[in-house]
């Protein structure tokens, strides 16, 4: 009995956590669709206010930028534009991640930062490419078992995705000496959408194929291509 009541109150958790996590899904998918109703001046207007307010942050915390970059605000403008933007299926134009490190010497604490944001950032693919799969399902593009079946690959494949990324943007870069003199620095990297499809797509091909004949290609029309 005691058995039984157990395996009851794990499928109810585990359905609310389901339901949880669709409910979150379309809450996203309902703010994106809001963010690409606004103009090219709103959405300025809307990341200038955030750059701003994270600018003035970040100094209270000592972070500040090397001679000859962009300030720190500017730089934070850009990537809250960059984050406004999506595609047609909502799938976002740029994967932004963010990472710090420390180190005894800048270029030091900047390599492991960067190395972290790129596992970070694989992360982020893996989340998007799952939400964007489950969305062909709801649009009966491709059934719930395919559909299942793809997304467990991809979001058991991040080391495999993370050596799949290629050239990433540096769009945010700054630092702060700590009282042992080392310093700590913080990036956020940018990565192209499609992009980051195609890595998604080299980097699980041959898991796919192992599970089935033709779940690469129903990846394919998940990605769009």
């Amino acid at each position: 009995m005691k058995k039984i009541l157990m395996v009851a109150m794990t499928l109810i958790v585990a359905s609310s956590v389901c339901l949880a996590d669709v409910q979150e899904a379309k809450e996203i998918r309902k703010e994106r669709q809001e963010i690409r109703k606004l103009s090219r001046q709103e959405l300025n207007e809307r990341a200038s206010k955030d750059a701003k307010k994270e600018a003035k942050r970040l100094a209270k915390e000592g972070w500040v930028v090397s001679p000859g970059m962009l300030p720190l605000e500017k730089q934070l403008d850009r990537v809250y534009l960059m984050q406004c933007e999506y595609d047609e299926n909502l799938f976002p134009k740029y994967i932004i991640a963010s990472a710090q490190s420390i180190g005894e010497n800048y270029d030091a604490a900047k390599t492991a930062a960067t190395s972290l944001a790129i596992t970070n950032l694989a992360g982020q693919i893996q989340t998007e490419v799952s939400a964007l799969v489950e969305n062909t399902v709801a649009n009966k593009q491709l059934s719930a078992d395919d559909a299942a079946s793809i997304s467990e690959t991809v979001m058991s494949s991040k080391n495999l995705i993370s050596q799949s990324i290629g050239r990433t943007l540096v769009v945010v870069e700054c630092y702060r000496e700590l009282k042992n003199k080392n310093k700590e620095v913080l990036v956020r990297i940018a990565y192209n959408g499609d992009m980051a499809k195609q890595a998604t797509k080299q980097a699980i091909r041959d898991e796919l194929e192992k599970k089935g004949a033709n779940l690469h290609e129903q990846l394919d029309k998940a990605l769009g291509f």
